[in-house]
């Protein structure tokens, strides 16, 4: 959006200034701009205009060269933004070189300007996104090397489950982030691809030159060369709007967990502090995850947008009526939002406060029944599976009721003693004893990394 608009407002909470400049007025308009001077550079090359036409037009492809508000209100008859960019490109042009301005947008449509200027827009969006990737990466792994031994409490349905470690949960979300990046890389083959097919997807216009044509363009814009032109087949931008989806609704998922350990009645671990970070209006005491609130912020918001990309999908003929149309807006506002949730967790995650007291604290919450398990399994070995299991849950039953340690409910009943000695409980209840492979499962998150540099 064009400076001046109210997402200035707003704009540092949900994306970066590098990202909005990708897809601002001018980024927009640079990009066909770019797709142009390709063209006639290409087309110059191949023969099919004169050579000496190429230079004049590629030298007027600059976007602060143009008006974007009279090209904006110019869009607004034609319905897209090429056609008034093309009518004042030919204008600057002719300026200077009546004979070259002949040869503008030669053989091409405005959707070949427009879907190739995104492409080049989501080739640097990529490149900004994995370069954070790799940030947040290793922020992730990190918190898991420093934290693979950090007890907490494991929790299912929002209850006490059994005891993990807080490096394992970041090795999760490590896992899960590199996946991310290997969906991004794979896709960028597909996606970077030249548009060209003018009207109705045949290059007709441009003879037994058409295919010469095509692949001298995505040559100049270093670019592949698809099969054939992709008006109506949106499957690319399809693609990368739902990989997006997929690493948002991760980022939302850390973010969800952070901020339910920064509940005051849990306090684990807190995002960084900083001047007027996470304060309240009136009162003085909060302390808000607000950059928890900011991805999810970002969570809620992009599955709808990428709805509209898959809904979009379904596009008349050769070309789309109203369907195309909805993209515009909708895939850079995606790419926004991801970049600014994709900053804001590596932010918290780099900061984040970690309370190993408290989180041993809350281990002992529910008087040793988050070890119930340990207990069951232990017993199980002697008596078999289901009667431990039986025994345990009424010592667990009665523990709750008289609000006493199962240590000491176990430690009363006799068939328990028989097989569990008081130091064997003591080891069975200690939840450092219980986190299972938790350690070795981070170290081959850690070794998995494709990149750790």
């Amino acid at each position: 959006m064009s400076a001046g608009t109210s997402t200035q407002l707003l704009d540092p909470l949900f994306t970066t200034d590098r990202m909005r400049a990708v897809f601002s007025d001018r980024g927009r308009l640079q990009g066909m701009l770019d797709f142009e001077a390709a063209l006639a550079r290409a087309e110059g090359r191949v023969g099919v205009i004169p050579a000496a036409a190429a230079a004049p037009i590629a030298a007027q492809c600059r976007a602060e060269a143009f008006d974007v508000g009279e090209i904006a209100r110019g869009s607004a008859l034609a319905g897209n933004t090429a056609i008034p960019m093309v009518k004042a490109l030919t204008a600057l042009v002719a300026k200077g070189d009546e004979a070259a301005s002949r040869f503008v947008h030669w053989g091409a449509t405005s959707q070949d300007a427009m879907d190739t200027g995104l492409v080049l827009q989501l080739r640097d969006a990529l490149d900004l996104l994995d370069a954070d990737l790799s940030r947040l990466a290793g922020a992730l792994a990190g918190l898991a090397d420093r934290h693979k031994r950090t007890v907490l409490a494991g929790r299912t349905w929002l209850q006490q489950a059994t005891p993990v470690t807080l490096g394992l949960k970041a090795a999760g979300a490590l896992s899960a982030v590199e996946r991310h990046r290997a969906r991004l890389r794979e896709l960028r083959p597909r996606l970077l691809v030249v548009q060209f097919g003018g009207a109705s997807g045949t290059l007709a216009a441009l003879g037994a030159e058409g295919l010469k044509v095509a692949a001298a363009l995505a040559g100049e814009l270093k670019l592949g060369l698809p099969d054939l032109p992709w008006h109506a087949q949106r499957d690319r931008v399809a693609e990368v709007a739902t990989a997006l989806g997929l690493l948002v609704g991760t980022l939302g998922k850390v973010a969800r967990d952070v901020s339910l350990l920064m509940q005051t009645e849990v306090g684990e671990a807190f995002e960084p502090a900083a001047a007027g970070k996470g304060g309240s209006s009136t009162m003085p005491h909060k302390r808000n995850p607000v950059g928890c609130a900011a991805i999810l912020a970002a969570a809620i918001r992009v599955p709808g947008l990428v709805s509209v990309m898959l809904t979009a999908m379904v596009q008349e003929h050769e070309r789309g009526l109203g369907d195309w149309h909805a993209e515009w807006d909708t895939l850079p506002e995606i790419c926004c939002l991801a970049a600014g949730a994709l900053v804001q967790l590596t932010q918290v995650l780099e900061g984040l406060e970690v309370d190993p007291a408290r989180m041993a604290e809350n281990l002992e919450a529910t008087r040793g029944l988050i070890l119930a398990e340990a207990v069951t399994m232990a017993l199980g070995g002697r008596i078999g599976r289901l009667p431990a299991h039986h025994l345990v849950e009424a010592a667990c039953r009665r523990a709750a009721s008289e609000k006493r340690h199962l240590r000491d409910v176990l430690g009363e009943d006799a068939e328990v003693r028989k097989h569990l000695s008081a130091a064997d409980l003591r080891r069975l209840l200690d939840p450092a004893n219980y986190t299972g492979l938790a350690e070795a499962l981070v170290d081959r998150a850690l070794a998995a990394r494709t990149d750790t540099t």
